[in-house]
């Protein structure tokens, strides 16, 4: 099994490295087909959520905090 890498990025989006299976709230997949990095909205002001479009960076909300390890 290929391990799947989570990314919070800075003032961004999570990064998503790895083959992924995304689902909206009825449990429907999204369409991923062949791609194996993505990015999921975390700021709540994408227009294509779960996924981010960036919004965030024109918005410059900046509204992250930046996440780090133990």
């Amino acid at each position: 099994m290929t391990m799947v890498k989570i990314t919070p990025t800075d003032n961004g989006p999570y990064l998503i490295e790895g083959p992924a299976r995304v689902v909206d709230a009825d449990g429907n997949d999204y369409d991923l087909t062949d791609q194996t990095t993505i990015f999921l909205c975390r700021c709540g002001g994408s227009g294509t959520k779960p996924f981010c479009d960036g919004s965030s960076r024109s918005e410059g909300s900046g509204g992250y905090a930046a996440v780090h390890g133990p």
